[in-house]
C-alpha cells in the first residue's frame, strides 16, 4: 500500500490526526527529555516530536518513507527553530555512515516498518558505541485476551494503518538487534482502545563491541 492514493493522500492526514492529540504529548516529552548530541528520527511523519526535544537539540536528520508527511511537518519545523535535514526513504537502508550518532529516535513507527528487524540492525550500525536508541511504540499487549484481539485484528490494522501491527513485540524486536536495555515502562494509554493502546517506552544502548 506504500505506493497507493490512500498512502500518499490520505494517510499522512489521517496520522496528524490521530497521532497529535494532547494525551500523547506528555509520553513524547518523558521518552525525548534526555536527547542530546547528533541526532536521527526514523519515522519522522509530520514533527510531532519536535516541540518535545530538549533546547540542547539544535538539528535532526529525519527519516521518512512517505514525502508527504514532511510537506504537512514544514510549519513545525520553521516553529521549532530546529535545523531539519530530511531524507525521503526507508529505514531499512540508511545511507548514514555508521557510529554517527548519538542518539536514534523512533516513536509509532517500528510497528509499519515491513522489515523491522533489518530496520534496527541498521539503527543499530549508525549509533556511536554507547549511542542510544529511543523508542516509544505500540505492540503486543502483556494480557492474553488483549493479544488474542490484537492477532484477530492485525489483518485490518495493516490496512486501515498502512502498514500498522498490532502485536509486534518490540522489547524482543529491539534486543534482538543486539542492544542493551537500560530502561522499559509498558504502559495503556489512557481512553484508548487495549487492543491498539499497549506500549513500550524504553532506551537501548549500543554495547562497546558486538563480539
Amino acid at each position: 500500500m506504500s505506493g497507493s492514493f490512500y498512502s500518499k493522500f490520505v494517510f499522512p492526514y489521517l496520522c496528524e490526526l490521530t497521532m497529535s492529540g494532547k494525551s500523547l504529548s506528555g509520553f513524547r516529552q518523558d521518552a525525548l527529555q534526555e536527547i542530546n548530541g547528533e541526532v536521527l528520527e526514523i519515522g519522522f511523519g509530520t514533527g510531532l516530536n519536535l516541540p518535545h526535544f530538549p533546547e540542547t537539540v539544535q538539528k535532526i536528520d529525519a527519516v521518512d518513507v512517505n514525502p508527504r508527511m514532511h510537506r504537512l511537518a514544514r510549519k513545525r519545523i520553521d516553529k521549532s527553530g530546529i535545523a531539519v535535514t530530511n531524507y525521503v526513504l526507508s529505514g531499512e537502508h540508511l545511507p548514514m555512515d555508521d557510529a554517527s550518532y548519538d542518539y536514534v529516535v523512533c516513536t509509532f513507527t517500528l510497528c509499519s516498518i515491513p522489515d523491522v528487524s533489518q530496520a534496527l540492525l541498521e539503527i543499530n550500525r549508525v549509533l556511536k558505541p554507547r549511542g542510544n536508541f529511543v523508542f516509544l511504540e505500540h505492540g503486543l499487549s502483556d494480557v492474553t485476551k488483549v493479544q488474542a484481539w490484537q492477532h484477530r485484528l492485525n489483518p485490518l490494522q495493516k490496512k486501515i494503518g498502512d502498514g500498522c501491527h498490532l502485536n509486534r513485540k518490540i522489547d524482543d524486536l529491539v534486543l534482538g538487534a543486539s542492544f542493551e536495555i537500560t530502561s522499559l515502562k509498558r504502559f495503556h494509554l489512557p481512553s484508548v482502545p487495549k487492543f491498539i493502546g499497549h506500549c513500550y517506552q524504553g532506551i537501548a544502548a549500543k554495547p562497546l563491541s558486538s563480539d
